[in-house]
């Protein structure tokens, strides 16, 4: 599937608390600044589908663990994410993305999208809308 990119990032093990890089200018995926937001899922619960039509995403999981599904029409594409399997994970336009928290406590994710939320460049449907096994 195209139009997706999983990118390693760096984590630095410290004995006060760890650092975990999330993105420079750059990086691959980095198509500029709009804004940046975190968002919790908790366990077991899925957000989505979506799919913007303009903004890309980078989406970062520093605490828990959160499995994303990406579909463009014909297949799905599953990527988790946390500390442990730490990455960026860039969406392109065009890509319906859910999200579902993986872990025994609430999920963070951060977003770096490059261009700012506007609830007009994106659609929506409900989670039955497609057939995937939750």
């Amino acid at each position: 599937m195209d139009g997706f990119r999983v990118t390693p990032e760096r984590r630095i093990d410290n004995p006060r608390g760890d650092i975990l890089h999330a993105m420079k200018a750059s990086s691959p995926g980095f198509a500029g600044f709009g804004e940046a937001y975190f968002s919790m899922v908790n366990p077991g619960d899925v957000k989505g589908w979506k799919r913007h039509n303009r903004m890309t995403l980078n989406l970062i999981v520093p605490v828990g663990q959160v499995r994303f599904v990406l579909h463009d029409e014909r297949d799905f594409e599953t990527i988790l994410l946390g500390p442990s399997d730490y990455g960026r994970l860039t969406v392109q336009p065009g890509l319906w993305m859910a999200f579902q928290g993986a872990a025994a406590l609430p999920s963070m994710l951060l977003n770096i999208a490059d261009i700012e939320h506007d609830p007009a460049e994106a659609d929506s449907v409900a989670l039955d809308h497609f057939r995937f096994d939750w």
